[in-house]
């Protein structure tokens, strides 16, 4: 059974002032169980309006989605989901730990539990020693963390979270980034949206991009990767000079040099090295980033 199922789902807007909007058109993707799902997509291309409708915030125009197997509109899907939204708003004039208990109720987690739960969240997302000030106080990175937390208090199998690095400075997004990637270990499934493609290149399985309501291409990470290095950055040691064809001297030293070579000569270089003496100190690839990938596709779209 698929964590998140969503068949052939489309979103149609009304508005006064723009007329029909079609938000999303005929969506269709699978998340399996435990799987890191990055959703990329540039703004108004209908991430957001994807993770409302999973959650019941809006009905879809057509089509339908499911959440373990039951559908979204029924919601019993949601108990074992734990979920982020864009701007998360929160009771300001509760503290972090009144608010964590009071999401506890909603999901009718026993007395014993919620004590232990609220107290491993707030340490994950460092934010014990402001536990007992009042929310209306709390940086926006606070507010974003907070989020989070309450996300995670009932151990959901499910995490849809829209944006979730959205406001965090660099060491926030680490840490979020590494809480992902303990979720994984964990077995749990984790969709969210991001328009930071190096956030998903760190902590994706696959990435599927959206543009224009569409979503206009699904791959794995590692493969996009992999497809694309163009060369590789070499250092040497031992010798001082190395000619070969497709291969270009980036930098010489008296027993050193850094080589740039092209992808498809890097075995016959290698083997050139070995018998010129040389020592292979680090080979790295040279490639097209994941932004890369994702401009491209965008543009795509675009021209369509």
């Amino acid at each position: 059974m698929q964590a998140i199922s969503i068949n052939n789902l489309s979103k149609t807007f009304r508005t006064r002032k723009w007329g029909k909007v079609e938000a999303l058109r005929d969506l269709t993707l699978s998340i399996e169980p435990g799987e890191i799902f990055g959703f990329l997509g540039p703004n108004g291309a209908g991430k957001s309006t994807t993770i409302k409708t999973l959650m019941g915030l809006i009905t879809p125009t057509t089509g339908s989605a499911e959440l373990s197997g039951i559908p979204v509109c029924d919601a019993a899907c949601r108990a074992k989901v734990g979920y982020l939204p864009e701007n998360p708003a929160f009771y300001d004039f509760l503290t972090a730990r009144e608010y964590l208990a009071f999401v506890a109720a909603m999901f009718d987690m026993s007395r014993g539990s919620v004590t232990s739960a609220t107290e491993h969240v707030l340490d994950l997302m460092e934010l014990t020693a402001a536990a007992d000030r009042p929310i209306r106080g709390f940086s926006k990175g606070m507010v974003q963390r907070l989020g989070l937390a309450q996300a995670m208090l009932h151990d959901p199998d499910i995490y849809i979270l829209d944006e979730p690095m959205s406001g965090l400075d660099p060491l926030g997004r680490a840490l979020v980034k590494n809480i992902i990637k303990g979720l994984k270990a964990q077995g749990k499934t984790v969709f969210f949206s991001t328009h930071i493609t190096a956030d998903v290149e760190v902590v994706c399985d696959r990435v599927g991009v959206i543009a224009n309501g569409r979503l206009q291409a699904v791959n794995e990470v590692r493969d996009i990767l992999i497809r694309g290095i163009e060369g590789y950055h070499l250092q040497i040691g031992g010798i001082s000079n190395f000619a070969s064809e497709g291969v270009s001297v980036s930098k010489r030293g008296v027993t050193t040099l850094e080589l740039y070579v092209q992808r498809d000569d890097l075995s016959r270089v290698l083997e050139q090295l070995k018998m010129a003496g040389g020592d292979i100190i680090l080979i790295e690839p040279q490639r097209k980033s994941l932004e890369n990938f994702f401009l491209d596709v965008v543009a795509g779209a675009i021209d369509k």
